[in-house]
């Protein structure tokens, strides 16, 4: 039931829905997005996305408006109020107060010839024939209607403004698109441990030093420069091929030209390089001198994976 009503909500969406859409977009104010019950939680969520996507919006319960919220909203501000009926008492009491004040108010509601529905500057239609509650009492698929407006608005709004993932990225830092959009290898390597050892480095002290930075690999440094990795993969090769695996050095067993990063590259590009090449670790480079290692496990870690 609750699909059906959704499906029917695209033939609902009007010229006076293009007009609301165009009227907040031209707007200098904010958006004030008010409800009672269960529709004040569908508007918490509907501001919520919306400032998450370039429009500011300030949630305001319709009962405590006329209690002194109503200072909340100023000049330039925009009302939308959300309401299956459109005839509670709270909105009856609260439209003429907005009204007099000269704000605009859009009207999200399942019927037209209510009270906000003919108040309304712009309504935006919700209608849906029933609840899916069995008693047809309990909001359902009335308040899933008004979200799906809400997401419409937010959406066509976010395109009004060409708003970019990075804009999105830019409201959610914490976030793991937010990360994957800022998110530098340096800002993981550099809290690594850095494992580094020399080409006549013994075996001995290149199983201590891995086993110390536990990261599974080593860089190999001249000059503070790369010339070779060691990981635990080649340390188990090696002990199987030779019989005087102590004698060795860092030199007889690395590999040369290592693949490795930019320590200002995005990890996101860490990401897709260990994808190519089937590795779990790349040696991180700075103004080409060895500045750490960013492991996948950093990666996952961080949500980039």
């Amino acid at each position: 039931m609750e699909g059906d009503a959704i499906l029917n909500l695209s033939n609902l969406i009007d010229d006076e829905f293009a007009e609301a859409v165009q009227h907040i977009y031209n707007s200098k104010g904010r958006l004030i997005i008010t409800g009672v019950g269960k529709s004040a939680i569908i508007a918490n969520k509907i501001v919520a996305t919306l400032n998450s996507t370039g429009t500011p919006s300030v949630f305001m319960h319709a009962a405590d408006a006329i209690h002194g919220d109503l200072g909340l909203i100023l000049k330039d501000d925009i009302v939308v109020c959300i309401s299956k009926s459109g005839n509670t008492a709270e909105i009856k009491v609260l439209i003429p107060l907005i009204k007099s004040a000269k704000n605009k108010i859009i009207a999200i509601t399942g019927r037209k010839d209510s009270f906000l529905g003919e108040q309304a500057d712009y309504v935006l239609n919700s209608y849906v024939e029933k609840e899916a509650c069995p008693n047809n009492l309990a909001p359902t698929t009335s308040t899933t209607a008004q979200l799906v407006i809400g997401d419409a608005l937010a959406i066509c709004l976010l395109e009004l403004r060409g708003f970019s993932s990075n804009d999105f990225a830019k409201y959610h830092p914490g976030g793991a698109l937010g990360k994957r959009l800022y998110l530098r290898v340096e800002d993981i390597s550099s809290v690594n441990l850095k494992p580094k050892v020399f080409k006549e480095t013994g075996m001995k002290d290149i199983i201590i030093e891995m086993t110390e930075k536990m990261l599974g690999v080593t860089a190999v440094v001249e000059n503070d420069e790369i010339i070779g990795i060691i990981t635990d993969g080649d340390l188990r090769r090696m002990l199987s091929k030779v019989d005087d695996f102590l004698a060795l050095t860092a030199l007889d067993i690395m590999s040369k030209n290592p693949k490795r990063i930019q320590a200002n590259a995005m990890a996101l590009e860490a990401k897709e390089v260990m994808e190519v090449y089937g590795i779990s670790q790349l040696l991180v480079e700075d103004h080409g001198k060895y500045a750490g290692v960013v492991h996948l496990h950093d990666l996952i870690k961080e949500g980039i994976i």
